[in-house]
């Protein structure tokens, strides 16, 4: 069984020496053949000099992947995707916070004939803040898009190939990788993993990213935020006739009070914060539909370096239909 790791890289300089001597030693006590791909996703620090060395260093087993520019975490993965060969596809990021020493344990279970196995992380060494924003992040999409995942932040996964064949087949302007492996797998596992504190450098997502990647995952794979906004919105317009009737009939019998006024306001100011919010729902799904439309490739890759330079790879721009009159 050949072994392809796919390394995303974003400024991760303070790691890189210490994670292909690890990495290269765990895949060596495999006793199969493997290749490490590496995915320099518009890294602004050294990060790309020290992967064209490890390139240069083992020709034989090192391919890296120059992208034009920062494309994100799950394009960077699809670029490299799309350039794997071998049997089952692992990915790991650069900062070490997931052992490679895992990797066995997933690759494991691919032998099995599982063709996903995801990583839950045991004793996570982050701060308190990103251990309750992955909680919040993982209960609600969970509960939102039906995914089996108990943990969406680890991307320490192993993938059969045909799994990685059919992610490589779709055409989605944007997406998660874990989620769309899982809705393609037969046989999908989660596996125990440990995890360590990062050594260098600091996280890329921040508060913003974090919040973006729960509204990416709820609108990617899911209309229930949709469904659930016309439900809650039709209870609403219920109540407000019922309680337009109420003041009715109020009036008849009471007459005109002034001093329900301040009330109204409250009541109206509400209503317009309950319609800005669904606005802002159905925003997310025709941004999604206006990235899609535009047609833009979701990777570029400029260059590549070390095993089969010769053959890089980048997404054509997808085509668009245009529908003649």
């Amino acid at each position: 069984m050949k072994v392809s790791v796919v390394v995303p890289v974003y400024n991760e300089e303070g790691n890189l020496p210490g994670l292909l001597p690890r990495l290269t030693a765990v895949l060596d006590g495999l006793g199969e053949p493997y290749e490490i791909l590496f995915v320099d996703d518009g890294s602004r620090d050294g990060s790309l000099e020290l992967l064209k060395e490890l390139a240069r260093r083992q020709p034989d087993r090192v391919r890296v992947l120059e992208l034009s520019h920062n494309f994100g975490q799950h394009q960077a993965i699809l670029a490299a995707f799309r350039d794997v060969t071998g049997d089952a596809v692992v990915t790991l990021d650069a900062d070490l916070q997931n052992p490679p020493e895992e990797i066995p344990k997933l690759l494991a279970r691919i032998a099995e004939g599982y063709d996903v196995v995801g990583g839950v992380r045991q004793g996570r060494q982050d701060s308190a803040f990103r251990r309750l924003a992955s909680a919040v992040v993982n209960r609600v999409t969970t509960a939102i898009t039906g995914l089996r995942l108990t943990d969406f932040g680890c991307m320490l996964r192993a993938y059969a190939r045909p799994v990685v064949d059919e992610i490589n087949a779709c055409d989605e302007a944007s997406t998660f990788i874990p989620a769309l492996a899982e809705s393609f797998a037969r046989r999908p596992i989660e596996i125990e993993i440990g995890h360590a504190p990062r050594q260098a450098g600091r996280s890329a997502y921040s508060l913003y990213r974090l919040i973006r990647l729960n509204f990416d995952l709820m609108t990617g794979f899911s209309i229930v935020p949709l469904q659930a906004f016309g439900f809650f919105g039709t209870l609403v317009a219920l109540g407000g006739i019922a309680f337009g009737i109420f003041l009715l009939v109020r009036r008849l019998i009471v007459g005109a009070e002034v001093e329900g006024v301040f009330t109204l306001f409250a009541i109206l100011f509400t209503l317009l914060g309950v319609a800005m919010a669904g606005l802002g729902i159905v925003g997310e799904y025709v941004g999604r539909i206006y990235q899609q439309v535009r047609g833009r490739p979701r990777f570029r890759v400029r260059r590549a370096y070390g095993l089969r330079a010769d053959a890089p790879r980048s997404e054509p721009a997808r085509p668009r239909e245009v529908s003649s009159r």
